[in-house]
C-alpha cells in the first residue's frame, strides 16, 4: 500500500527517508516504463486516490494505512474482517483493493520487496534495542512488568516507504497499533511511547469507572477548551489521557543540560557546587511544569493534580496498579472544577498521537477477553460459557473459551477449575499461543503443589508448543530453570505426595492445593 502510494506522488518527507524508499520508488519506475500495461494499472490506482483525497493533508494517506492493517499478505491483498468491522476511515477506500493488486503484479512489486525485504529486517534491528529499552524503562517507572497473555498486543510496525515526519498509532479492538518509518535507525520513540502508555494504564483506569464517573462535573467546565471532543465527552478518556501526561511530564527530556558537582571538590567549595545543583534541579522542574501547565490550558485538567501525585509514587514501592484506585479516588473534584472553571483554554489543539479509528465492535470471545481485561470476569465467565455451551467440544472456540475460563477461574481462587480448563485449551486448541500459555500457568499451578516434576513437563511443552513470541518462551524457560514461587509459599524438603495418603482429605497434597489459589495474582 505504501508503495503503491509513492507511486502516485506521494513524496512528503522522502529527502528525510531511509534510502529505501528511493530504491523502490526507482524499481517501480523502471517496470513502469518498461510496460505499458503497467502504466495503465498504475493510472488507475493514481486515479481512485486522487478522487479519494479529504483534506491534501495526512487524512489522505492515514485512510489508507488503516486499510493495510487489515490486508492478507500478498498476492491476495483482501480485507481479512467483514467491512462492517472495519474503521471507518478504512471502509471509505476498500474499493482500492482491485487496483492495487493489478498494479502490484504489473511491476512485480512482490519481486522488488524479495530484493529489500534485508532492508526491513535491518531496520528492525537497528531499531530494536532503543525501542525494548523504552518498554523496559516505562516498565519499571510504573512498576509493571509487561503485561501478559490477555488478548491484547502491542505492535510496532516500520515502513521506510512513509514519510518519518508521521506517527500513525491506532487502537483496534485489543491491538495497539503503531506505524512508524525509520530515519538513520531511530523512530520518534516518544509518539510509540505514548501509545505504549495507553496500552498499558488504559485497562488500570478502565477498572475504575465507578470511581471516574464522580468527575462528571469537570467535563461542563472543559466544553470550550480545544482538545477532541471524545476528551470533552469521555470521563475514562480524558483521566487517561491527563495520567499519561503526567507521567511524560514526569519522564521527559527537558534539554537541560545534566549536572553533577565534580568528585574530589574541596568542602569549602561545596556550597558553590550546591547552589549549581540546585539551579539544575530548578530548571528542569520548570521545563516540566511548563508542560503541565500546556496541558492544562489544551483542556487536560487533571494533568497537575497527577503530576502532584506522581512525585509521591516514585518514593513509594507500590507498582502503579496497586495504587490506581488511591490516586482517582483522592482526586478532589470540586477543586478542579474550580480551577477549570477559571481556566484561560488555548484556540488550538495539539496535534494528536494515537487515533482511534472506531475498532470494530468487540463480540463473543473477542468481547469476553476484552472484558477480562477490565476486571469484569462476571461478564467474561458468562460470555465465555455461552461459547463452549454452544460450540462442539474440542473446537477452536471452545477451546479458546476454556482458556478465558481458566483465567476467570484463577481469577476467582478456584484452582482446581482453573487447572481442568487450561488442560482442555491445551489439548484441544490449536492456536499455539493459547497452548502455550495453557501449559506456563499449569506449569506455575503445578510448582505451587510442590510437583516439580509435573511442572517441568508443562513447561517444556510450552517450550515445545510456543508461539514465536518472546514472552512465551522467556516465561517457559523461566519456569524450567527456576521453580515458579509466590511471597510467603516454599516447599518442604519432603515430596507432599509422600506426606501423606494421596487423596485423604486434610493432608499436605490437600492443602498444597489450597495454596494454589494464590497463583491468580501473577499471570
Amino acid at each position: 500500500m505504501a508503495a503503491a502510494l509513492n507511486a502516485c506522488g506521494y513524496n512528503e518527507g522522502l529527502d528525510q527517508s531511509a534510502p529505501v524508499r528511493k530504491l523502490v520508488r526507482d524499481e517501480m519506475d523502471q517496470a513502469l516504463a518498461k510496460s505499458e500495461v503497467a502504466r495503465q494499472k498504475r493510472d488507475a490506482l493514481c486515479l481512485y486516490i486522487a478522487q479519494h483525497r479529504l483534506t491534501g493533508g495526512e487524512r489522505d494517506i492515514s485512510q489508507y494505512i488503516s486499510l493495510s492493517l487489515y490486508l492478507s499478505p500478498p498476492p491476495e491483498l483482501e480485507a481479512t474482517d467483514d467491512l462492517t468491522n472495519m474503521p471507518p476511515d478504512a471502509t471509505q477506500v476498500v474499493e482500492i483493493l482491485p487496483l492495487l493488486r493489478d498494479f502490484v503484479a504489473a511491476v512485480d512489486l512482490h519481486g522488488i520487496w524479495l530484493t529489500t525485504r534485508h532492508t526491513y529486517d535491518e531496520a528492525a534491528e537497528q531499531v530494536h534495542d532503543a525501542l525494548s529499552q523504552m518498554i523496559v524503562n516505562t516498565n519499571a517507572y510504573l512498576k509493571m512488568p509487561a503485561s501478559s497473555y490477555e488478548g491484547r498486543r502491542f505492535i510496532v510496525v516500520l515502513e521506510p516507504m512513509l514519510s518519518p515526519n508521521i506517527v500513525n498509532a491506532r487502537v483496534y479492538g485489543l491491538d495497539y497499533v503503531v506505524v512508524v518509518s525509520p530515519v538513520n535507525g531511530k523512530i520518534r520513540l516518544s509518539d510509540v511511547r505514548h501509545s505504549y502508555l495507553h496500552y498499558m494504564i488504559e485497562p488500570l483506569l478502565f477498572s475504575e469507572t465507578v470511581a471516574i464517573a464522580r468527575e462528571l462535573p469537570i467535563l461542563k467546565e472543559v466544553a470550550n477548551a480545544p482538545m477532541d471532543y471524545r476528551y470533552r465527552s469521555d470521563l475514562v478518556a480524558l483521566t487517561i489521557e491527563c495520567l499519561i501526561k503526567a507521567i511524560e511530564a514526569r519522564t521527559m527530556d527537558t534539554s537541560v543540560p545534566v549536572y553533577t558537582i565534580p568528585a574530589g571538590v574541596d568542602r569549602s567549595d561545596l556550597p558553590k557546587y550546591e547552589e549549581q545543583m540546585n539551579a539544575y534541579k530548578q530548571k528542569v522542574e520548570q521545563a516540566r511544569r511548563a508542560t503541565v501547565a500546556h496541558d492544562m490550558h489544551q483542556g487536560f485538567v487533571l494533568t497537575e493534580y497527577f503530576y502532584q501525585q506522581m512525585l509521591e509514587f516514585e518514593k513509594d514501592p507500590a507498582s502503579l496498579r496497586d495504587t490506581m484506585g488511591e490516586l482517582v479516588y483522592s482526586l478532589d473534584v470540586p477543586s478542579i472544577e474550580s480551577q477549570a472553571k477559571k481556566m484561560d483554554f488555548d484556540k488550538v489543539a495539539d496535534e494528536e498521537v494515537l487515533e482511534r479509528s472506531k475498532p470494530r465492535q468487540l463480540t463473543g470471545l473477542d468481547l469476553a477477553e476484552a472484558k477480562l481485561a477490565q476486571g469484569d470476569v462476571t461478564a467474561a465467565s458468562s460470555m465465555a460459557g455461552l461459547v463452549v455451551a454452544s460450540q462442539a467440544s474440542g473446537s477452536d472456540d471452545a477451546a479458546r473459551a476454556d482458556f478465558i475460563l481458566a483465567r476467570v477461574a484463577m481469577m476467582k481462587n478456584d484452582p482446581d477449575t482453573a487447572m481442568d480448563d487450561f488442560q482442555k485449551a491445551a489439548t484441544n486448541s490449536k492456536e499455539p499461543r493459547i497452548v502455550a500459555w495453557s501449559h506456563i500457568y499449569l506449569g506455575r499451578m503445578m510448582d505451587l503443589l510442590c510437583e516439580r516434576e509435573d511442572a517441568l513437563e508443562e513447561y517444556n511443552a510450552a517450550l515445545a508448543h510456543r508461539d514465536g513470541q518472546q514472552d512465551t518462551r522467556l516465561a517457559a524457560e523461566r519456569g524450567v530453570k527456576t521453580a515458579y514461587a509466590l511471597k510467603g509459599h516454599s516447599c518442604d524438603e519432603v515430596n507432599p505426595k509422600e506426606a501423606g495418603p494421596k487423596d485423604e482429605p486434610g493432608s499436605d497434597s490437600d492443602k498444597a492445593g489450597q495454596g494454589t489459589s494464590g497463583a491468580v495474582k501473577l499471570k
